[in-house]
């Protein structure tokens, strides 16, 4: 596994505890922490290190480093410096796996000296990675995770919410739903099938979809699950057809999305069928690996903020800074999300005369919770007590001409649908 170490090694001496009790800062008295889940002491010449968990590698890489731009970002709007110190990034990549996101998150709560974590990317790494931060006492927030097993479900917690983590991407309970009420209602569809991968994120949004169609009077002809880097589609896509569904709602990832469309273009017996996915594969990546086969296709994903001026100036840094158009829009949820932690943190520490700082762990935390009309890039956002921070508005796009990549399909948006 790749792995970046963004810190210089010779500048860690920074008199760190992880559990209350006396430390001693460099140039100061011994002071107590009195945090129940310990401090962080940072040195009045030291970094504040934060820990980035994301997927780097795959196909799903593209994501990630949209992720991670997006808290550069953030950091040139802050000049670089939180509470006046440099920055450091200690730099994880999970590859989309949960065990990569058990892995990362373990060698990152390992050092003491990391104030809180960004990421991650995948909603599988974001559970994994979750339980290891929790019970080391940091913070997880997070501009890609979207899976409703990580914070509510219903309005009440879901199987894998975890105390210290956040997000600012919208909570995909509402996407399956939406993505059901497009097809009943506006397409005429009365049987459907889905296809899942056994994520909790794929697995979520396929069950949502299957309840939303069921309650409108749909019926559920198929329910599969095919296995994580699955090349031939075509056992799945025969079961679909021998169901008899008319339209298939496969909420994949890349490579297993891509593999699912292109053996169903191949497939005389699935023209008849409507074919949607969701967010993950509103990506260029995707549309350029699949080129024509995407037409007519339907994809379901979060709205992105409406053209706005602090948009504008984002995009405007975007392009200068990488000298390229985002991959995906959801670079600006990643901006959000470091927005919020650093304010969070300005909140939290407490600031010695000497420029020294102490973050107390749960006040972080508590910090994070009382968040509320914090100015992101689309509008305000408050987090809720089980961690979301954005208020979930969902799209559904049709592709008509893939040469015009992402920013096409975005424009063509058929329906939209907010649940508040």
């Amino acid at each position: 596994m790749r792995r970046w170490w963004v810190w210089a090694v010779a500048t860690v001496c920074l008199g760190v505890s992880l559990g209350a009790g006396w430390y001693a800062l460099p140039h100061g008295k011994p002071q107590a922490c009195v945090d129940p889940l310990g401090c962080v002491a940072i040195a009045p010449d030291g970094p504040v290190r934060l820990g980035v968990i994301q997927a780097l590698t795959g196909k799903v890489a593209p994501l990630g480093l949209e992720q991670l731009r997006g808290l550069e970002l953030a950091l040139d709007k802050h000049g670089g410096k939180i509470l006046g110190h440099p920055v450091e990034l200690v730099i994880e990549d999970t590859g989309c796996r949960p065990e990569g996101g058990a892995n990362a998150a373990l060698r990152i709560v390992s050092d003491p000296s990391v104030v809180a974590i960004f990421g991650t990317t995948c909603s599988g790494d974001a559970a994994a990675a979750a339980q290891v931060m929790t019970e080391a006492g940091l913070c997880m927030i997070s501009g890609n995770n979207s899976a409703p097993f990580l914070t509510s479900i219903g309005g009440k917690r879901a199987p894998k919410w975890q105390p210290g983590y956040f997000r600012t991407a919208s909570n995909e309970e509402h996407s399956g739903p939406a993505a059901a009420r497009y097809a009943y209602e506006v397409l005429g569809a009365r049987s459907a099938a889905m296809i899942h991968d056994g994520d909790i994120y794929t697995q979520g949004l396929a069950a949502g979809f299957r309840s939303e169609f069921e309650r409108l009077g749909g019926r559920t002809a198929l329910f599969a699950a095919v296995d994580k880097g699955d090349a031939d589609m075509r056992p799945v896509l025969e079961a679909v057809v021998a169901s008899k569904a008319e339209l298939v709602f496969f909420p994949l990832f890349q490579p297993e999305g891509n593999n699912v469309l292109l053996a169903a273009r191949a497939m005389p017996e699935m023209a008849p069928l409507t074919l949607m996915s969701d967010g993950a594969l509103i990506e260029s990546t995707f549309i350029d690996a699949v080129g024509d086969a995407s037409k007519g296709m339907y994809f379901v994903g979060p709205a992105p903020p409406a053209f706005s001026p602090a948009v504008d100036e984002l995009q405007k840094m975007y392009r200068t800074k990488y000298l390229s158009d985002p991959l995906t829009s959801y670079y600006m949820s990643a901006f959000d999300a470091a927005g919020i932690l650093f304010a969070a943190l300005e909140r939290t520490a407490v600031k010695g005369t000497d420029g020294s700082c102490i973050i107390g762990r749960q006040a972080l935390r508590n910090a994070l919770l009382a968040t509320k009309d914090y100015p992101g890039v689309g509008g305000l956002l408050q987090c809720d007590e089980f961690g979301d921070c954005a208020t979930p508005k969902f799209n559904v796009l049709r592709m008509q001409d893939p040469s015009l990549g992402v920013v096409g399909l975005a424009a063509n948006v058929v329906y939209t649908y907010s649940p508040r």
